[in-house]
């Protein structure tokens, strides 16, 4: 189940909000109760059999934290350590087994020379995110920076929790420990709630499903004669669906979130707009970003040992990174072209930007983004390698009359979406507020005026609508 599809929007989310409110505020453990079971069911949906997986990794952690909480209590700290260890390996071997097991069996079949049977085990739905956030629990509890969760239900529902399940954002225990237990919701939460989600709905449906189906048509067309601005064309497409796709759906989880009670960090910070490569891993997926830097990075040493060692620890980071997208060696390679980036950086680029006008580092980081895209959009890195010479000259011309064609009937949205991506409609919304707070009424009303479009312009998109894809699926 998908938020952006009508039987969420009006059977799914209608229920647990009815179920949950109907339960008075001081039963709150009853009111988690509703999540847990509500989540379960929102994620067996298309996972019948993986809802066990979950259960088992639900099952694990907790077990895990209170041991470790047992021993730090008494002062065993290095017991405490090798349960920290025993949950890490335990997760990550999960991990690797529904995730990565073909991928390896392929690669090691490939440097052997023989075939090697492959288990060929279903991907789980978002098993990358609930690990991550598992994994966090008995690390946070081991670092004295949260308690053990006493209710297996709150507990449950955190790593369950449907709003952030599949695709994030990454909610680490400790920034949420306390509202598993002590949160209270109210009407001002639940409005903004409703304006984040249906911001996020609109981001999904109508902007980056409509420019995906631009990059479906360019990605299917043959590389070897596609002319240079077709593919610049195609891949500026892909940039758009992919940060509208994941960064409204971040948005949905935000605005779920905050309708019972619950503030998740933001995941996105308008990543379009900067200026560094650097800059952009700060404005991109943030909460990877910073579970990366808070459980990797800085346990491995940081920069703490020196410039070797911190170099050593941003590559061996930033190959995790890629990995954790997908089995596949674009994903790896994509995660190694950013590290490159962000080292050299590091070294010495980011002292050469600084002497450069603004314009130009945006268009710097602009071009390297986009290459980068590429790697991130085919699996198949023959394909990845043939779009990249497209784009390059590769296909003999610099346009065709198919190129004026998709840009003149593409342009408005194009348009739209840069407009959209570089934040100009939250500038307006804040110059309003301003503008508007000796007039609350016109405001309240312009924003359910804007709230009742979205739910309309989506649903009307989603009853005809055979293409919804959600890129972040497979991670």
């Amino acid at each position: 189940m998908v938020f952006s599809s009508l039987i969420f929007l009006y059977q799914f989310l209608p229920l647990v909000l009815l179920l949950y409110f109907v339960i008075p505020r001081r039963f709150l453990a009853a009111r988690n109760l509703v999540l847990l079971v509500f989540s379960l069911l929102f994620y067996s949906w298309g996972e019948t059999v993986a809802i066990w997986l979950m259960v088992g990794s639900i099952l694990l952690n907790y077990l895990h934290g209170w041991l470790v909480e047992r021993f730090c209590g008494r002062g065993e700290r290095k017991k405490a350590r090798a349960v920290v260890a025993s949950a890490v390996v335990l997760n990550l071997l999960l991990l690797g087994i529904f995730k990565y097991a073909d991928f390896f069996l392929q690669s090691a079949a490939a440097v052997l020379g023989r075939d090697l049977p492959l288990l060929r085990i279903a991907l789980p739905i978002g098993i990358s995110f609930y690990t991550f956030q598992s994994l966090s629990y008995p690390i946070d509890i081991y670092r004295g920076e949260a308690r053990a969760q006493k209710s297996l239900i709150a507990f449950g529902m955190y790593v369950s929790f449907f709003p952030q399940l599949i695709a994030g954002p990454i909610v680490t225990f400790h920034s949420i420990a306390d509202q598993l237990t002590n949160r209270r919701e109210s009407a001002d939460s639940f409005s903004r709630g409703i304006s984040r989600f249906m911001q996020g709905l609109g981001k999904k449906v109508l902007f980056a499903n409509n420019i995906g189906l631009l990059w479906e048509q360019i990605s299917a067309m043959p590389t070897e004669t596609m002319p240079v601005l077709t593919a610049w064309l195609g891949i500026i497409a892909f940039a758009f669906q992919i940060y509208f796709d994941f960064s409204g759906y971040s948005d949905m989880a935000v605005g779920l979130g905050l309708l019972f009670g619950f503030h998740f960090p933001e995941n996105f910070n308008h990543p379009y707009l900067s200026q560094t490569i650097t800059e952009f891993w700060r404005r991109w997926h943030i909460t990877l970003s910073s579970w990366f830097r808070d459980y990797v990075y800085i346990p491995l040493g940081g920069n703490r040992k020196g410039l070797a060692l911190q170099l050593r620890n941003i590559a061996i980071v930033w190959a995790l990174t890629g990995i954790w997208h997908g089995a596949s060696w674009n994903f790896l390679l994509w995660g190694l072209y950013f590290g490159v980036l962000l080292i050299l950086e590091k070294l010495f680029l980011l002292r050469l930007l600084e002497k450069a006008p603004s314009f130009v580092r945006h268009l710097y980081a602009l071009f390297l983004i986009l290459i980068g895209w590429v790697l991130f959009a085919f699996d198949d890195l023959s394909r990845g390698v043939s779009y990249l010479g497209a784009m390059f000259g590769a296909g003999g011309s610099l346009l065709s009359d198919q190129t004026v064609y998709l840009f003149y009937t593409n342009v408005i949205l194009l348009v739209v979406l840069a407009i959209a991506s570089a934040g100009v409609p939250g500038k307006l919304r804040r110059w309003y507020g301003r503008f508007s707070e000796r007039r609350p009424i016109p405001q309240a009303l312009l924003r359910s005026v804007g709230i009742a479009a979205v739910l309309l312009l989506s649903t009307a998109y989603l009853v005809d609508a055979s293409y919804n894809p959600f890129l972040y699926f497979r991670f």
